[in-house]
């Protein structure tokens, strides 16, 4: 292959198959040549884009990963069932595990431990984003409070539990 600097970056002048690749032609016939100019005319038409660049250029609209767990409001259903594309939220694709499954159907099931490649306005994707405590700032649900704190029941006495090796006894 001969390059040559142009103003634009490397300039592909020619493309030959070697004599050493003659051997490996042969025994695939797949010409190497080709194969080259092929994948030359693939990046020139497919560039490779920052996606998530290119999709937030759209004000108001974004790209969001979604983890979801078995908590989560999305799993368990299908994705025509969750209701997102009303809410102008598309599933570009859904990685489970190893596995990548792009442009899903809307009979796809969503499952505990999928991660959601959504795009859509900002606005409903922060709905599904998950919630990030800050350390010392977690205020405390009413399933988390104790029941002597909630309003309207009569006061209840919690028993504590020593910790192993913190007790009284000798």
């Amino acid at each position: 292959m001969d390059l040559l600097e142009g103003k634009d970056g490397p300039r592909v002048m020619e493309v030959n198959s070697s004599p050493g690749l003659e051997g490996i032609e042969q025994a695939t016939g797949i010409d190497v040549a080709g194969a080259i100019i092929e994948l030359i005319e693939e990046e020139v038409l497919f560039p490779e884009i920052d996606i998530r660049q290119r999709l937030t250029l759209q004000s108001g609209y974004s790209v969001l990963e979604v983890p979801i767990d078995d908590q989560s409001e999305l799993c368990g259903k299908t994705i025509k069932d969750t209701g997102l594309r009303d809410r102008d939220v598309v599933v570009m694709a859904i990685h489970r595990g190893s596995v990548s499954i792009p442009n899903p159907k809307g009979s796809r099931e969503i499952l505990s431990g999928d991660t959601l490649l959504c795009f859509g306005k900002t606005l409903h994707l922060k709905s599904l984003a998950p919630r990030k405590r800050k350390p010392g700032r977690e205020r405390p649900s009413r399933a988390t409070k104790p029941p002597s704190l909630l309003a309207g029941d009569a006061p209840v006495s919690t028993v504590t539990t020593p910790k192993p090796g913190n007790d009284d006894r000798g």
